[in-house]
């Protein structure tokens, strides 16, 4: 995609979040709803980026993860291979109405990772950096809930380059743009730091139940 069709892309987007499209005014109740107001449901899964999908090999992919934390780290593929491997079970969605139930992910466990680098106590914020240049920016406590994972497989599958791979990050909770794609850097911080969407008109924590599309 060449500059001018994702600037207008980005600028569709952003119209979307002026003219609040695709909000229903409802709440719902992730204990009782399992669709959140305004989805619907999808067996496929749609491919939504910047126009952008980095190339990253397994051989060339690292994550490294750092600010305010202990024991900072920079794995590369065998380094994050050899961690603990976690599965889940988790429907994901995305603000662009679509919500696909029953995604089995693999990789590693978030409580994992911290267990490895220790944030520190003044430590708030989580901000997520992409190979494409993409950063997104949530909750310390968001990040850090138990179903939460950075995964190199979908149903069995190695993840395509198309939906993040090698390696992505899913935080099901919350609207899936929190979950950045082609994971490069996790930087904790104590200052919250909106990130590309943030700055854009979408909402700085993106819950889907009360329809948190935009800010």
């Amino acid at each position: 995609m060449n500059d001018g069709v994702r600037d207008k892309l980005v600028a569709t987007k952003q119209a979307w979040a002026r003219a609040g499209r695709l909000l229903t005014g409802n709440h719902g109740d992730p204990e009782v709803d399992r669709l959140p107001p305004g989805q619907r449901l999808v067996t496929n899964w749609p491919v939504l980026d910047l126009g952008i999908q980095p190339d990253v090999p397994r051989s060339a992919w690292k994550l490294k993860v750092d600010g305010l934390v202990e024991n900072p780290v920079a794995w590369d593929w065998d380094a994050f291979a050899a961690q603990p491997e976690f599965e889940d079970v988790s429907d994901v969605h995305c603000v662009t109405q679509w919500s696909r139930y029953d995604n089995r992910w693999t990789g590693v466990s978030v409580t994992h990772l911290l267990s490895v680098v220790r944030p520190m106590p003044d430590a708030r914020h989580v901000i997520l950096h992409g190979y494409d240049g993409y950063t997104t920016n949530v909750r310390l406590d968001h990040f850090s809930e138990a179903d939460c994972l950075l995964a190199h497989s979908h149903d069995g599958v190695p993840l395509s380059r198309e939906h993040g791979g090698p390696v992505r990050l899913i935080i099901p909770r919350y609207y899936l743009w929190k979950s950045a794609k082609w994971l490069k850097r996790i930087e904790f911080v104590g200052a919250d730091k909106p990130g590309f969407w943030e700055v854009r008109g979408y909402h700085n924590e993106g819950d889907p139940w009360i329809e948190q599309r935009y800010g």
